[in-house]
């Protein structure tokens, strides 16, 4: 199992974009310097008032498929 760590900070205004479909990926740079993109709605569940926050543990197999995520 793979992992990647982000830090994400998406506004309630990002957000909206991203639930209404005008934009589906997120586009992060991980701790150590990768550029990755992932799908949007694996972030679902840690949306608050004040949008998505936070340092996340993305899961991924060998085949670069999405397994899990965590906040840390």
């Amino acid at each position: 199992m793979h992992q990647i760590i982000v830090d994400i900070s998406i506004s309630p205004d990002e957000w909206i974009k991203l639930y209404q479909g005008v934009a589906t990926d997120v586009h992060a740079r991980a701790r150590d310097g990768r550029s990755v993109r992932f799908p949007a709605r694996i972030l679902s569940r840690f949306y608050l008032q004040d949008g998505v926050r936070g340092s996340f543990r993305i899961l991924f197999d060998d085949s670069g498929k999405f397994s899990s995520i965590e906040r840390f």
